[in-house]
């Protein structure tokens, strides 16, 4: 085997997986910025300058690796942070919307499946949170969500259904024939 500076590098693989791993504490993720760090020593062996050493080289490669994993994870945490903050605070509804919305929706909520219509009362007119509603009710977040997402499709269908034009146009002012007067009305 030809002694050049990238085998020097692959023969310290344990003293550097060891090295990231002190400053990481997932194993999979320090074997994957391992492997980057030689991907990109490979890409750049030729730019290896005599006077230094690829060791060396090599060190700053995957102490500068950790450190930007750790900026971009609390970047993103920020991110997420600002999203869910953004979330809250667009989530909060009208006290004037209870009062505009279609005159059909609590009727066709209560004709739903009970589990439905429990979910769409709590979570969506009640305001009250996924997370909290699962709780309450022994479910998973996520299976509490996708109770909610099919308890939303049902909705939505039944009032197509039912409300047919006006459920198109967000069902304000509400002109369906369920709450039209009758001939005997007018």
């Amino acid at each position: 085997m030809i002694n050049t500076p990238l085998n020097e590098l692959l023969t310290q693989r344990k003293l550097f997986l060891a090295f990231v791993r002190r400053r990481v504490s997932d194993a999979a993720l320090a074997e994957d910025i391992l492997q980057n760090c030689y991907l990109r020593a490979f890409e750049h062996q030729g730019e290896f300058e005599q006077d230094e050493s690829a060791i060396a080289w090599f060190y700053r490669l995957l102490r500068n690796a950790v450190i930007d994993r750790y900026r971009r994870n609390k970047s993103q945490e920020k991110a997420l942070e600002l999203l869910a903050r953004e979330l809250e605070t667009s989530a909060q509804r009208s006290p004037e919307l209870h009062t505009e919305a279609c005159a059909c929706l609590h009727d066709i909520i209560k004709d739903l499946k009970p589990e439905y219509s429990e979910a769409l009362l709590a979570v969506d007119l009640g305001e009250q949170r996924v997370q909290d509603f699962a709780k309450q009710h022994n479910l998973s977040a996520s299976n509490a969500g996708v109770r909610l997402h099919r308890a939303r499709t049902a909705l939505r269908k039944r009032l197509i259904q039912t409300c047919a034009s006006c459920a198109e146009h967000g069902c304000l002012d509400c002109t369906c024939k369920k709450h039209a007067p009758s001939a005997d009305q007018l």
